[in-house]
């Protein structure tokens, strides 16, 4: 198999952490929030039902979000480097597709390599003082189906896609005619074990290289 554009969830994916999850950790309600994030990724919840409930229990401030970025770099799955560099020598283009919070995984892009135009995840917004006011309510991905609509988008321009990630959202990219790898090096979610089109339990991101180049 080899694909055009290769796309990759973030949370569980490129990094160990789960990003809300871990604001909500440092505010003191990792318990409740962590249990929606998962209530969502296992399939159990629609995502749009959990997503501004979240951000709303948590509020992240501008300086969260600097916080969260430098730990999604510090917290790299094995192998990144190398996946990504190896994917790049080889001409394909590489897409973020996250339901997670843009401006925290912009920094960790760029370290990659991979320009802010092919990072889709959901906006935040702060007021003058940098205090939390809301999210991109019309962010696809901030809504269950999200991910396919955005690979939609990109099959449109691309005659093949693969989309590598951990959870229920990532398997939508399915509806859109892209293959998906379901990564389990951090997480291993029995739904995604059972319907992604390959699963992949090593650790290092690097495994998925010989399906994908």
């Amino acid at each position: 198999m080899s694909f055009e554009v290769v796309c990759f969830d973030c949370d569980s994916t490129l990094s160990r952490v789960e990003g809300i999850d871990e604001l909500a950790r440092r505010n003191g309600l990792f318990d409740q929030v962590a249990a929606l994030t998962d209530a969502a990724m296992n399939g159990e919840l629609a995502l749009e039902e959990v997503y501004g409930k979240r951000l709303d229990m948590i509020k992240p401030d501008k300086a969260a979000m600097a916080w969260l970025a430098d730990l999604y770099i510090a917290e790299m799955v094995d192998g990144v480097l190398e996946t990504i560099k190896t994917l790049q020598d080889n001409g394909k283009l590489i897409h973020i597709i996250s339901g997670g919070l843009r401006q925290a995984i912009l920094p960790l892009a760029a370290l990659l390599g991979i320009p802010e135009e092919q990072v889709h995840a959901v906006d935040v917004e702060f007021d003058e003082q940098g205090q939390y006011l809301d999210y991109a309510h019309h962010s696809p991905l901030a809504v269950s189906g999200g991910k396919a609509r955005i690979c939609r988008r990109l099959r449109m321009r691309h005659s093949s896609l693969v989309m590598i990630g951990d959870g229920k959202t990532d398997l939508e990219a399915k509806l859109a005619g892209a293959y998906m790898i379901g990564f389990g090096g951090v997480v291993k979610r029995p739904l995604v074990q059972e319907q992604a089109d390959l699963f992949i339990a090593d650790d290092s991101l690097a495994a998925i290289l010989p399906y994908v180049l």
